[in-house]
C-alpha cells in the first residue's frame, strides 16, 4: 500500500504543475475504478472536504451546503444508478437541510448505497451515512453525534441545540427548588434571545426524526421491530447530553453496537488499499491546490470548489537611517 509520503513523492516527481495535474488526476480515477471492480460493479464517487488542511477557510466552502447538490447533479450525470452507489465520504458536516435534500437526490436516483467513512464523516456527513444501506469503517473511521449546532450572534459561535435545552431546563429546576436562583439565571437566559428554547427543540426533533426515517427505510428495513429500533438509534446520535461534545469519536464499535450495519475495512485488503490511496491522494489535492471541497466520480468526472486564501504579508521592518556624515 503506498504511503502518503511515496504518493506525494510521485506526485512532486512530475515535471511541471500541468504533469502533476495530469498524474493526479489519472492516479485518482484508477483508484477509483479498482474499488468499482472490488465492489462489484457499483458507481464510486469520493465526495471530500479540506477541513483538515484548510482549517481557515470559512465554513461554506468546506462543509455541506445546497451547492453540493448542483456537484452532486454535475457527477452523477450519465451514471447507470441501478449499479448502486459506493460513497466514499469525508466531510466535518454541515447544514442539516443539505443533507436532507442530498439524500432525497441520492436514494431517489441509486437502487443501492454504501457509505465507506475513510477517517471523519461527522455531524451531517453522520446523517447521510445513516441513509446508506450499510457502512464500511476502519479502526482510523469515525461517525460523530448529530445534534444540531445553532449560531448564536451575541456569543459569536455555534452552540449546541441539545445543550440549549439542557440549559432551559437545569435553570427552570434549580428556579423551583430556589426561587432566588432566578437572579443568577437572569442574565444568562435573556442573552439567548426570545425562542430559542423553542427553536433548539425543533432544530433536534428536525434531525432526529430525518434519521430515524431514513434508518426505518433503509439500513434497518428488513428489521422486524424497525420503526422502535430506527428512533432509538436517531436518539442516541442526537443525544448531547450523552456525547458531550459535538466532535466526539464515535467509532465503528460504537456504532455496531447501536444496530448500524458496519462492514470492517481491514479484511479486504486490496479494497483498504485503494480507499486509503483516494483519501491520501484527496488530501494532496487539497494541500497543493486551491480546492476545498471536490466530488469525483470513477469516470474521472470532477466537481472541484475553489477558494483563495488571503495571507498577510509578513511585516516589514521600517528603513534604516542613512549613515551620517
Amino acid at each position: 500500500m503506498p504511503s502518503w509520503t511515496q504518493l506525494l513523492r510521485d506526485f512532486e516527481a512530475q515535471p511541471d504543475d500541468t504533469l502533476r495535474a495530469a498524474w493526479l488526476q489519472a492516479t485518482m480515477t484508477q483508484a477509483l475504478r479498482e474499488i468499482r471492480r472490488l465492489q462489484g460493479d457499483r458507481n464510486v464517487v469520493l465526495w471530500g472536504s479540506a477541513f483538515l488542511q484548510k482549517p481557515m477557510v470559512p465554513s461554506p466552502f468546506i462543509s455541506m451546503t445546497g451547492e453540493d447538490l448542483n456537484g452532486w447533479m454535475s457527477v452523477i450525470h450519465g451514471m447507470d444508478c441501478t449499479r448502486g452507489l459506493s460513497l466514499i465520504l469525508h466531510t466535518p458536516g454541515g447544514e442539516t437541510n443539505a443533507a436532507e435534500s442530498i439524500v432525497a437526490y441520492l436514494r431517489s436516483k441509486f437502487t443501492s448505497i454504501e457509505v465507506i467513512v475513510p477517517t471523519f464523516a461527522m455531524s451531517a456527513g453522520t446523517m447521510v451515512s445513516l441513509a446508506s444501506d450499510r457502512l464500511i469503517m476502519g479502526r482510523h473511521s469515525q461517525l460523530g453525534p448529530i445534534d444540531p449546532q445553532l449560531p448564536l450572534p451575541a456569543l459569536g459561535r455555534f452552540v449546541s441545540a441539545g445543550a440549549i435545552v439542557d440549559q432551559y431546563k437545569q435553570a427552570h429546576a434549580e428556579i423551583l427548588k430556589d426561587p432566588n436562583a432566578a437572579r443568577v439565571w437572569a442574565s444568562i437566559l435573556a442573552s439567548l434571545g426570545p425562542a430559542l428554547l423553542v427553536e433548539a427543540q425543533y432544530a433536534l426533533d428536525y434531525g432526529e426524526r430525518m434519521v430515524a426515517r431514513w434508518l426505518e427505510s433503509f439500513m434497518f428495513k428488513r428489521r422486524r421491530n424497525k420503526a422502535a429500533l430506527a428512533k432509538k438509534v436517531a436518539a442516541h446520535f442526537g443525544n448531547a447530553s450523552t456525547h458531550k461534545s459535538h466532535g466526539r469519536r464515535i467509532d465503528r464499535k460504537e456504532a455496531r453496537a447501536q444496530g448500524i450495519r458496519v462492514r470492517d475495512l481491514e479484511p479486504t485488503p486490496a479494497l483498504q488499499e485503494q480507499v486509503l490511496t483516494a483519501y491520501h491522494l484527496m488530501t494532496i489535492a487539497f494541500e497543493k491546490s486551491p480546492s476545498a471541497k471536490l466530488l469525483w466520480s470513477d469516470a474521472g468526472t470532477l466537481w472541484i470548489k475553489n477558494v483563495q486564501v488571503a495571507v498577510a504579508a509578513p511585516p516589514t521592518a521600517a528603513p534604516a537611517a542613512p549613515p551620517g556624515p
